[in-house]
């Protein structure tokens, strides 16, 4: 059987689409549990607005006391590592000034991204509004090596937590 031969005129799309949907981590320096309260609700407000501000549907913002999690869709004009940086930079500014207990605040250098399907979304986000619970018995560490294995993410236990 002849392979298939289009013959005829090839067009481009004319217009770029994409639905690219992230699931982000990332932790408080040395997973010090510093949000708590009424500021920890304050910063998952303050980091959706910021993300949809930048253009990046913000779908959820949540976590325990010394990490985050947000449901997000990438544009597909931006990247993932430019527009986590701007929402760890501009969150440190907002937390250090905050009060006295977040004056010295920073995030973690790294951060956890993972793509998922629409289908999995309204999981992921049940996942999120969870986590208090999820977190009685597990730790931030033994949450990541869950989702790096879910996800199939080669990691370096030496290099992975800073």
């Amino acid at each position: 059987m002849a392979p298939y031969r289009y013959i005829g005129r090839i067009q481009g799309m004319a217009q770029s689409l994409s639905r690219l949907l992230v699931h982000v981590v990332f932790s408080t320096k040395g997973r010090e549990p510093i949000l708590v309260g009424q500021m920890r609700a304050d910063l998952h407000g303050y980091l959706a607005t910021t993300a949809r501000d930048k253009g990046w549907e913000c779908y959820r913002v949540g976590g325990v006391a010394d990490h985050v999690h947000l449901a997000m869709m990438q544009p597909r004009t931006d990247d993932l590592s430019t527009m986590v940086g701007h929402l760890k930079r501009t969150s440190t500014v907002w937390l250090q000034r905050q009060g006295e207990r977040t004056h010295d605040f920073h995030w973690q250098r790294g951060f956890g991204a993972f793509s998922i399907s629409a289908s999995h979304l309204d999981a992921l986000l049940r996942y999120i509004d969870t986590q208090e619970v999820h977190h009685r018995t597990m730790s931030f560490q033994e949450e990541m090596r869950v989702l790096f294995e879910r996800y199939k993410v080669a990691y370096d236990e030496r290099y992975v937590w800073d």
